[in-house]
């Protein structure tokens, strides 16, 4: 039993590992990490810090996707609209 327990929260741990990995992909491919990386600031800020600054903030998400869709702030992004969103929700769990 403990076996087939520790087999489950392995897979679990690779599935998050694998997506997180398709998040930071998706990232690059938008051009996201040309000027943000995840841990360390760039030209803009680390997207951990940015996930700090909105923790626990009510319409977070409504208002990145917001920024980075075409705000006055933020460059374009080579993303459309369901990825913008999906990379949001990641930076925000990071």
């Amino acid at each position: 039993m403990k076996l087939i327990a520790m087999a489950v929260v392995a897979s679990i741990a690779l599935a998050a590992a694998g997506a997180s990995s398709a998040q930071e992909t998706l990232a690059k491919s938008s051009g996201c990490l040309n000027c943000h990386a995840v841990d360390t600031k760039k030209l803009g800020p680390a997207f951990k810090d940015v996930a700090a600054k909105y923790k626990g903030k009510a319409g977070a998400e409504a208002t990145l996707v917001a920024k980075v869709s075409g705000g006055k702030d933020h460059p374009a992004v080579k993303a459309g609209g369901d990825d913008v969103k999906s990379l949001v929700k990641w930076v925000l769990s990071l």
